[in-house]
């Protein structure tokens, strides 16, 4: 697979679920690649008597890979992002950052807010101005190789959330340059801002629009996590099933 190419992991009237590759925008105008530029064209191919319709409910940092659910319809975009507002969406990701977190389990609380004219974000005291409160949990899934591979579950959304809150407390994700990272990842772009992270949103978890049930939804590491595969096997073998009904 390139490196830029997405992946169809569902099909169905009411959605689409895709795994994005890192590297990649979520949305860019015409003409710059983007998950939403690539799934406008797949559809437009198939269906080239009208303008394709394609909603975004949820965004990935472009240098994230893994899972995301996009709307084939007004109506079922505005139902999906009403569970991701109403954070009844559960999203849980793989990362693997620098050292060896201690806990083996835990939550983390901060609170942050995005950098004035930067693309990153800071951990304030409650009391700074825009300060918004960020809190996800953990759990450790393996060690190795001065190496850690989380499971992240987000319990709030923010800006950069996953990155700073691992980055703040000394363990920064691999290859995230803009969190301090020295460890390269992925494909080697000159272009920093095409370079993958070793964050991938391994599940997502929501109901179904129209039949009113819990649909599950996992997107395997791609081949540039191959070097991580070494260190932690199950990265790779665990990829399946990628997709399961409740």
């Amino acid at each position: 697979m390139s490196e830029k190419n997405i992946e169809f992991l569902a099909i169905e009237n009411e959605f689409l679920v895709i795994n994005k590759p890192g590297g990649l925008l979520t949305q860019a105008p015409p003409g710059i690649d983007s998950v939403e530029n690539q799934v406008k064209r797949w559809k437009f191919a198939r269906n080239a008597s009208r303008p394709p319709y394609l909603g975004i409910p949820h965004r990935l940092d472009r240098p994230v890979s893994g899972v995301m659910v996009m709307g084939q319809t007004k109506k079922w975009t505005s139902a999906i992002a009403a569970q991701f507002e109403a954070r009844t969406v559960k999203k849980a990701y793989w990362a693997i950052v620098s050292g060896h977190v201690v806990e083996d389990s835990g939550t983390w609380r901060d609170w942050m807010r995005k950098v004035d004219g930067e693309a990153r974000s800071e951990v304030v005291v409650e009391s700074e101005t825009n300060a918004k409160e960020a809190i996800l949990h953990f759990q450790v899934r393996g060690r190795a190789a001065d190496l850690t591979w989380l499971e992240i579950e987000l319990e709030t959304g923010r800006t950069h959330q996953i990155r700073l809150q691992c980055a703040s407390r000394g363990h920064s994700i691999v290859g995230d340059e803009d969190y301090q990272s020295t460890i390269p990842f992925g494909p080697t772009n000159i272009d920093r801002r095409t370079r993958w992270i070793a964050l991938h949103a391994r599940e997502l978890t929501l109901n179904h629009p129209s039949r009113k049930t819990t649909i599950r939804f996992f997107a395997a590491t791609q081949d540039f996590w191959a070097k991580m595969w070494d260190v932690f096997p199950e990265l790779n073998a665990d990829s399946s099933p990628v997709q399961e009904r409740i």
